[in-house]
């Protein structure tokens, strides 16, 4: 890609006199001698050399004879001067300007967060544009609106943390602006079940688990992106559409395949079950009390779509009420007979003996 460069503001902009003075020393012509030949007064030549005086259409004849140069050359260099002098004073103003904005917006986004993940790189020329497309605004009036949007707070609240809501947004638009810029298939929600089926496969292999599902999920249009969640902000997932495709962003929390697979089908229990009868709606799924009676109903039926699509439900409760449940060799078979990973069946234990520190041998890192 080229860069036009008569776009460009330099740092500094040279003066001819600085010029004329080099072209002096090199020939070991005094500034006197100079004048006196030009039949200048020395204090004039001073002052062009030192930058104080312009060089006229006279001075770049005179110069130009004295020196055995093109005078054009002289007038070349004073209206390149004058004219980066102009584009010094243009971007100052820009930088002016953008400093203002900055303090008007920096309230309203995550700074720290972007900068730490790189979107930003805390000049405000080149960040402004960036803020712009990750929230989707043309005027910065806009920004705080965006706070009371319905959408915004339609996710799972938060009983036992406190949500930073500018963190949350940030995290959120960010994810939005970068499936906007993903490829995908054309999404067909009679897929489904192949869907289900290829992503347990893929899962129980646990093996560059992220980047197969992700790529697994395009083929059958549907976005998935992974980005670290801000500070103060307990935030498992989100899904909407996104260019005419659903689109699930998870923020991996926790570095566990159990939590990994249930976030993802449970987005995808929004994608299946609601949000193809819906394309506006969106939903946040921020970490909450899990028995909590506030849950809203659309959530119970993500979390039911993500526990009976992972695990069949009759087979479940055939195996959670056998004595050997907690048996390392009871859990891996029922996992392979489920072709889902160990670690989905001893999370699962876990969460309905609700006792995290059952003693079974397996590991749940994701790969």
């Amino acid at each position: 890609m080229s860069t036009k460069t008569n776009h460009l503001a330099p740092a500094k902009a040279i003066h001819p006199g600085e010029i004329l003075k080099d072209e002096l020393e090199a020939k070991a012509i005094s500034q006197k001698d100079f004048a006196t030949k030009l039949g200048i007064q020395p204090t004039q030549l001073n002052e062009i050399i030192k930058g104080k005086r312009g060089i006229n259409t006279e001075h770049a004849v005179l110069i130009g004879k004295g020196l055995g140069m093109d005078p054009k050359i002289w007038q070349n260099l004073q209206s390149l001067y004058e004219l980066d002098l102009v584009k010094i004073n243009e971007r100052t103003q820009d930088r002016l300007v953008a400093l203002d904005q900055w303090e008007m917006i920096k309230d309203f986004i995550p700074e720290k967060y972007f900068k730490k993940i790189g979107a930003i790189n805390g000049d405000p020329i080149n960040d402004i544009p960036v803020i712009k497309d990750i929230y989707q605004i043309n005027k910065f009036e806009e920004l705080p609106g965006l706070y009371n949007q319905p959408a915004f707070y339609h996710n799972r609240k938060s009983e036992k943390l406190t949500v930073d809501k500018i963190n949350l947004l940030g995290w959120v638009n960010l994810l939005k602006s970068i499936s906007a810029n993903s490829k995908v298939e054309r999404f067909d929600h009679k897929n489904e079940a192949e869907i289900i089926k290829g992503l347990k496969k893929l899962i129980s292999k646990n093996d560059q688990t992220i980047i197969k599902c992700k790529e697994f999920l395009a083929e059958f249009g549907i976005k998935l992106n992974v980005l670290k969640h801000p500070e103060k902000c307990a935030v498992d997932g989100v899904s909407f559409w996104s260019n005419g495709n659903p689109a699930i962003g998870l923020s991996l929390r926790f570095n566990r395949i159990d939590n990994f697979a249930f976030t993802l089908f449970h987005e995808l229990g929004h994608v299946f079950c609601h949000l193809v009868n819906n394309n506006t709606a969106e939903f946040i799924d921020v970490d909450i009390n899990k028995d909590s009676s506030s849950k809203e109903d659309l959530e119970n039926e993500a979390d039911e779509y993500a526990n009976n699509m992972l695990i069949n439900k009759k087979n479940w409760d055939r195996f959670f009420s056998q004595s050997t449940r907690l048996q390392i060799n009871s859990i891996i078979e029922f996992s392979k007979s489920e072709v889902v990973h160990p670690a989905i069946v001893k999370g699962r234990l876990c969460y309905e003996l609700k006792s995290y520190s059952i003693k079974v041998d397996i590991d749940d890192k994701i790969y």
